[in-house]
């Protein structure tokens, strides 16, 4: 497991939220935890962070709702980084505090070049082209 199952479910809440976006619509906690698989209280605290990230927006009353703002151009680095932080990119394979290029674990040189792929891949990953590859294989579309 790469991700946290909080960074998997944040993912896919965002990926959704996009997706309501994309419709000019608003997307509820009770949906969106219906249309990822998690539970209501658990995406609550997942969405919480994405908002107080700035990752998400969201508002309050009869039309309210989570929204990404119509104007930003969202990675699925962002979304890492909110949830599960940068340890993924640069925290040492076997948990020393002290590993780096100049004082290596024995694991470092495999690892690096791993890591530094991850970081480009989720890096160069938007948001549209998840929502647009979603659309295409019909998930969220019931």
């Amino acid at each position: 497991m790469l991700l946290s199952k909080s960074c998997e479910y944040a993912i896919r809440a965002t990926v959704y939220i996009a997706y309501k976006n994309h419709k000019n619509e608003k997307a509820g906690i009770v949906d969106i935890a219906s249309a990822i698989g998690s539970p209501m209280h658990f995406t609550a605290k997942i969405l919480q962070t994405l908002s107080r990230k700035k990752v998400l927006s969201s508002s309050k009353g009869p039309n309210g709702g989570f929204y990404i703002e119509d104007d930003r151009s969202l990675y699925l680095i962002d979304i890492i980084r909110a949830v599960d932080g940068n340890d993924l990119f640069c925290a040492c394979a076997m948990g020393l505090k002290d590993c780096s290029d100049a004082a290596p674990c024995p694991m470092h040189e495999q690892i690096k070049p791993i890591r530094t792929q991850l970081l480009i891949e989720f890096s160069k990953k938007s948001l549209n082209e998840m929502v647009h590859e979603f659309e295409q294989n019909r998930y969220f579309l019931k």
